[in-house]
């Protein structure tokens, strides 16, 4: 099968058109891939900012696909169109598995870090972590939803019913995040890097009520602030951004350092806290709730073979709404 992999030295990915096809054990499916999204969380792996990832790995967390052949022990039927997250198995007996913090989980395995992913025509993945899709998606419309969608939604969670929400680094979890919170009764406000102009007007377009510059201060406080971009220096800018008793929640699995900051910035109950990882319950609880909205996900698609392309334009900051791959 064609594979795009990724050998843990060169920050470009080697097309592999003869990697063995991949055979499902007890409680796994083989997946036929359909989409893939294209991920920060990719990069970061790729610049060796995640540690310790499988050798030979083949990237790729936002997968859709349609189960080919189950292995032993399986409940899944051949042809069930299924969604692949981040969150690839887990130890199910440890103190946070058993307490609903599954995503805490120490002995967690990730889709495209420890596990082989989606950028390839076929994959393996434990039954128990593939999600049942909407129907009302396209596959390429739907990969976006397994990562970006997720962690936005669990990020807009974690701030709480806040009524103004600032969502830093326009990208695709923001994209998304914004059409749940209007669907809340939110009002966004959107901060892309100084000068995008293209990206601001993309916010606009998602319904943010405001848009502008890293650097700027939103014409009203905050009540709470999600930072996606992996960028620490947003952090005391959101916080300086934030009113009286709000939140800022960093949703990136990777950030630079937070720098320094004076602490009347953190004074009067304001908090910072992150997001880790995803749980089952947040997908089914989301992908019950996206088509109600219903959540539209503007893409970008590239064939398989143009992987690197499609990561150097999401490095660059020039892809608007989600890249995905089409194997």
């Amino acid at each position: 099968m064609r594979a795009m992999v990724f050998d843990g030295l060169h920050p470009t990915l080697r097309l592999d058109t003869d990697r063995p096809m991949p055979h499902p054990g007890p409680g796994q499916v083989l997946i036929r891939v359909h989409a893939c999204g294209v991920c920060r969380t990719d990069l970061h792996v790729i610049d060796r900012e995640l540690p310790g990832p499988k050798p030979d790995l083949i990237l790729g967390h936002e997968i859709v696909g349609s189960v080919v052949a189950t292995g032993p022990g399986t409940t899944l039927r051949c042809q069930t169109r299924v969604g692949v997250p981040w969150l690839g198995r887990t130890c199910g007996t440890c103190r946070f598995c058993t307490q609903g913090h599954e995503n805490l989980c120490s002995q967690a395995r990730f889709t495209g870090y420890h596990l082989d992913g989606g950028y390839a025509e076929y994959t393996v993945a434990d039954e128990r972590f593939c999600f049942p899709l909407p129907d009302t998606y396209a596959d390429a419309e739907a990969a976006p939803l397994l990562c970006a969608g997720l962690i936005g939604y669990r990020a807009l969670r974690l701030a709480g019913d806040a009524p103004t929400i600032g969502l830093y680094g326009f990208g695709a979890a923001a994209h998304i995040a914004a059409q749940v919170a209007r669907h809340r009764g939110q009002r966004v406000f959107a901060f892309t890097r100084p000068g995008d102009d293209d990206g601001q007007a993309f916010a606009r377009r998602h319904g943010a009520v405001w848009a502008g510059g890293s650097d700027q201060m939103p014409p009203e406080k905050l009540d709470a602030a999600l930072v996606f971009a992996p960028v620490g220096a947003l952090v005391p800018a959101a916080l300086a951004a934030t009113e009286k008793g709000g939140t800022v929640v960093c949703a990136g699995i990777h950030m630079s350092d937070i720098p320094a900051f004076p602490y009347r910035l953190l004074w009067e109950e304001r908090s910072i806290r992150s997001v880790a990882n995803l749980t089952r319950r947040d997908g089914e609880e989301f992908l019950a709730l996206a088509p109600k909205i219903p959540i539209r996900c503007s893409t970008e698609r590239f064939p398989l073979d143009e992987a690197n392309d499609a990561l150097r334009r999401l490095r660059e900051g020039r892809v608007q709404g989600a890249a995905v791959l089409l194997p």
